[in-house]
């Protein structure tokens, strides 16, 4: 594991919240974190735990905050954004001084002010956010390997405590994941233009059948393309409203923008401009085959 303070223990992880990014973090630092740490799963839900338990993926189990907190060096807030603050604030009175605080919210700049003002003053904070996922969601959905060559994106700010830092990133290395730090107001810009409004707008192209008076049948003569396009529409509704309500200026920003790019080939099309639909095709090709190629030698 790459970077991680030589322990004279184990260290004891908390996680809060074993859906498929809590599971898949609590089976990563399992597989791949030496020596091998203590976890500690909370969750309300009672059949997640039972099947972590029984892989050997944690150690101990709770179904609510209480005195075995005060063991966690390390605790990962995993639970859908608007819970956090409820989370945050039941966790507070067990937290022993010094441990870290970290949560894997998709938003940044809602969420620190409210996680730093409710948590104690001797325990650390750090946002963070994986950008992986899958359309799937719930413990069952948890892979050790969702993080591998995906980025994680750590937001600390001026006052954040050095070596919570380091120790966060080398845990998100030991993950297979490509780490990078930047401040809150530019990780939600991004986020929302490359997270936020994709899944609005497969969302949307889901929706729009239903603008049609029939459709199950252009749902039956759709193909592989109708499916590629719309995959991340099947992502958790409870979570997306929540990264909208929370990152509601850079996805209203965005937004805007999309509209804008829709409105001009509407009109382009209402003109029956051919040279100007092209151009906006055309140019899409160029971007992604760009990107595509970026991606590729990024890996």
């Amino acid at each position: 594991m790459k970077n991680l303070p030589q322990e004279t223990k184990p260290l004891c992880i908390a996680i809060v919240g074993l859906g498929m990014i809590g599971g898949s973090i609590a089976i990563g630092l399992k597989r791949y974190v030496k020596p091998c740490p203590v976890i500690l799963g909370l969750d309300r839900n009672a059949n997640s735990l039972s099947a972590a338990k029984q892989q050997q993926v944690i150690d101990r189990v709770s179904q609510s905050p209480g005195p075995e907190l005060l063991q966690a060096d390390i605790v990962f807030l995993c639970t859908p954004v608007l819970q956090m603050e409820v989370v945050a604030a039941s966790i507070a009175p067990f937290l022993k001084s010094g441990a870290i605080i970290t949560d894997v919210g998709s938003t940044k700049s809602w969420l620190a002010p409210r996680m730093k003002s409710l948590l104690p003053p001797h325990v650390r904070y750090i946002g963070g956010h994986p950008m992986a996922g899958r359309e799937k969601s719930g413990y069952s959905a948890a892979d050790g390997n969702l993080f591998r060559d995906k980025w994680y994106l750590l937001c600390p700010d001026l006052d954040t405590d050095t070596q919570a830092l380091q120790l966060i990133r080398a845990l998100a290395e030991s993950l297979g994941a490509k780490v990078d730090v930047m401040d809150s107001v530019r990780h939600d810009q991004c986020a929302a233009v490359i997270s936020h409004t994709p899944h609005i707008a497969a969302a949307a192209m889901v929706n729009l059948l239903d603008c049609y008076p029939d459709p199950q049948t252009s749902l039956k003569l759709a193909g592989g393309g109708f499916r590629d396009t719309t995959r991340i529409a099947s992502s958790d509704a409870d979570m997306w409203a929540d990264v909208c309500i929370s990152n509601a200026p850079a996805i209203l920003g965005s937004l805007q923008a999309y509209q804008g790019v829709l409105a001009n080939l509407s009109a382009a099309v209402e003109q029956a401009d051919r040279a100007a639909i092209r151009a906006f095709f055309a140019s899409a090709k160029v971007h992604r085959d760009s990107l595509l190629e970026q991606l590729d030698n990024n890996k």
